[in-house]
């Protein structure tokens, strides 16, 4: 079997299962949207994914595709942090809206700290006031651990290391960076508080990644598209699509020197239990 919209063969997948651990579905156009929930469908192999969303339109279209496609997609809730950030009774609409709905919910996300936009703003000495954002997410972490739910972080670099003591600071123990890059002194510290994190496809050509995945322990370890994103490399020119964590899948094998079935074995049961989603697929 071909999937209509990569062309990758996944007949060598059938006695796999993958899940997308980090997917904007909603941020897809509405036919390619289609298409893919049908090819998700149809492929024994893809179990489900977790469709994050960008602020309160992106979570009532996420919450609304989780009620159409219920295991198929499962939603996270929240505010990415690479915009502009809602005055505050935009900011406490959503709050209240996230608060009534939590509980249909896999996670809080996707939230954490603008690092790019920062950086921007900095490299064309512009002033960028990162504590509101900050003061958010750490409404978000709060909204998270009074509901026992796992958080999903945008928390890179040096941005990390606050977010780890926030986390701590409410005692916050399923989280969730994804597409994480930082120093190795974070990384262990990760590793320590028993964080997870997830790898794109640009593990295929990104030796940071590849380092990551060299030191990270595998059952801490998840695998994204973080679609629609586009990849380089082998995927140049491809739209981002789920199947491409069977990519994903296969070079963390190859770096941690393990079989490929295993391997996914391993991530598929790390997600699962981290989102606490079971088996939900016949």
């Amino acid at each position: 079997m071909k999937d209509r919209l990569s062309g990758q063969d996944l007949t060598t997948n059938e006695k796999m299962h993958f899940i997308d651990s980090h997917l904007h579905l909603d941020l897809y156009e509405e036919v390619q949207r289609k298409v893919m929930i049908q090819d998700i469908a149809d492929n024994p192999a893809l179990r489900a994914v977790i469709a994050v969303s960008m602020n309160l339109a992106s979570s009532l279209t996420t919450k609304e595709l989780a009620e159409n496609y219920p295991n198929l997609i499962r939603p996270a809730y929240g505010f990415h942090p690479e915009q502009e950030l809602p005055d505050g009774a935009e900011q406490q609409e959503l709050l209240v809206w996230m608060e009534k709905h939590i509980r249909n919910a896999v996670a809080v996300g996707e939230v954490g700290l603008p690092y790019y936009r920062r950086k921007e703003a900095e490299s064309q000495k512009r002033s960028f006031e990162l504590q509101p954002y900050y003061d958010l997410l750490e409404k978000f972490v709060r909204l998270a651990a009074s509901h026992h739910k796992p958080i999903i972080l945008h928390a890179v670099y040096e941005d990390a290391e606050r977010v780890i003591d926030l986390l701590q600071q409410y005692h916050i123990q399923r989280a969730h960076f994804h597409w994480f890059k930082g120093p190795v002194e974070t990384v262990n510290r990760m590793i320590d508080s028993g964080y997870s994190i997830s790898v794109t496809p640009d593990i295929a050509y990104e030796e940071d990644i590849q380092k990551l995945v060299s030191v990270y322990p595998l059952d801490l370890i998840m695998v994204e598209t973080d679609g629609p994103w586009p990849f380089e490399g082998p995927y140049k020119g491809r739209m981002t699509h789920p199947v491409m964590v069977a990519d994903v899948v296969r070079h963390v094998a190859a770096i941690k020197g393990m079989g490929v079935k295993e391997t996914a074995a391993r991530i598929y049961s790390n997600t699962s239990r981290f989102y606490r989603i079971g088996e939900y697929r016949d």
